[in-house]
């Protein structure tokens, strides 16, 4: 239930920030442009909250919290009185529309560069792209790249962590090569492969582009010593203790910590008997095992965790810049989101990315909730990545968003008349229709994955 609130919270949070930014855009300029504005609503339905400055625009903040909009003076929308013709948009010079309709999301792009220039600025703590173990015959595999390397570049992209990693390794779906960069350990030298990607199979249902060449992420081993007990736990009771190492639960050896939770799993409010080493001596322990319900069964729960093996020397580290540094990185990953999100749009059309790729507003709510969670650096890096996607589907040239109305304004432009009314509304009908599509899908792929 908590983590559902979260999510719910996270979501709310960000898409109002993230169409407060777009819809801004539209109200500045359309400022800047002598027209009226008459409201500047983020959220539908029932007004929260409304304000009206000494220009007339009405601010509200509405009770249904999935997008925005702002409202001009427009004569073929409302009645205008003469004495505000000159304010009305319908009534504005094309270039002008043109500026109005681009400024949201162009703004997008702004805000996401802003937004990566903090998350550089502050710092991400991150690890390089260290190979675990490495599949046997995957493509990874093939290409002789071996287990506890380090990524260095995908495509001539330099890597820096898993994350570019995997967002470098996406424009390559539906190419027959990927060119890999990668130093083996404790090698200062760079070595290239080239991934056979001719045979490549992504199922975003059940695989990661990463796992589905066959590359795992270094993990350092987790070991069967305690490294936290929370107080008043099945584990407290019990009498475990911070370093205690676990050697056998009712008398069955214990190997690895997959093999703990499993065995306590099964066994709710069961009385075990857990032998220790505790300061180079055995100890054997007993006491019931606790329970916590998990999707609606009851399931045993200890309250240990272990710890881990030491990274390797050099693995982990921030990924953090000076104040102008932080620029030229923010506009640079900015543009590189643009690229790939049109890249993705490209291979979506040519049917090289399936449409279960899409995802809709249950998977960014999860994405919110858990980049939330996680600290502000990655809830930033979450914004700038949707305020991108954001920005890229509102051009798509489909007559209900921002891009229908460009491609409207741009023919009006070159053509010297307006599109007619008459085909506008077929135009608005058809885009409806698809993007009534393209959500349902979306929707329907979030609801496969939950």
């Amino acid at each position: 239930m908590f983590e559902l609130v979260r999510n719910i919270a996270a979501f709310i949070v960000a898409l109002g920030i993230l169409v407060a930014v777009h819809e801004w855009g539209h109200f500045w300029v359309a400022r800047r442009c002598g027209v009226k504005v008459l409201r500047f609503s983020i959220g539908f339905g029932k007004a929260l909250w409304r304000r009206t400055d000494k220009h007339g625009t009405e601010y509200v903040i509405a009770a249904i919290p999935l997008g925005g909009y702002v409202k001009m003076l427009d004569e073929r929308v409302d009645e205008v009185p003469e004495a505000q013709l000159a304010m009305a948009f319908n009534r504005q010079p094309v270039l002008k529309k043109i500026a109005i309709v681009a400024a949201g999301p162009i703004v997008n792009f702004i805000f996401a560069a802003f937004a990566l220039y903090l998350m550089f600025l502050i710092g991400v703590p991150t690890s390089k792209p260290m190979l675990g173990e490495i599949e046997s015959d995957s493509i990874v595999a093939r290409a002789g790249i071996p287990a506890n390397s380090v990524i260095t570049s995908v495509g001539g992209r330099q890597t820096l962590n898993w994350e570019e990693v995997n967002l470098e390794l996406m424009s390559y779906i539906g190419k027959s090569a990927i060119p890999i960069g990668w130093k083996a350990a404790g090698s200062y030298s760079e070595r290239f492969a080239v991934l056979d990607s001719s045979q490549w199979k992504f199922e975003p249902e059940t695989s990661s582009a990463l796992s589905s060449l066959g590359f795992s992420i270094y993990r350092p081993e987790i070991l069967l010593i305690l490294g936290q007990v929370l107080d008043n736990s099945a584990a407290d009771l019990l009498g475990l203790r911070v370093g205690d190492k676990i050697l056998r639960l009712d008398g069955t050896s214990m190997q690895n910590w997959e093999q703990i939770v499993g065995y306590v799993i099964q066994r709710p409010q069961q009385v075990i008997s857990v032998d220790v080493e505790r300061d180079g001596q055995e100890l054997t322990l007993t006491g019931t095992v606790g329970q916590r319900e998990t999707n609606g069964v009851n399931q045993g729960f200890m309250g240990f965790t272990p710890t881990l093996d030491k990274w390797p020397e050099g693995v982990l580290f921030t990924y953090q810049y000076g104040v102008i540094d932080s620029v030229s990185k923010a506009l640079d990953k900015t543009w590189r989101l643009m690229t790939l999100s049109v890249e993705m749009l490209g291979k979506l059309i040519s049917g090289d990315v399936s449409v279960k790729n899409l995802s809709g507003p249950i998977a960014i709510a999860q994405g919110a909730g858990m980049s939330a969670s996680s600290g502000i650096v990655y809830f930033l890096s979450f914004l700038a990545l949707i305020s991108v996607n954001l920005g890229i589907i509102n051009l798509l040239p489909l007559p209900v968003l921002d891009g229908g109305h460009l491609l409207y304004y741009f023919i009006e432009l070159f053509s010297g008349r307006p599109v007619s009314e008459s085909v506008q509304e077929i135009g608005f009908k058809i885009g409806g229709v698809i993007l009534l599509l393209l959500m349902s899908i979306a929707i329907v792929n979030d609801i496969t994955r939950l």
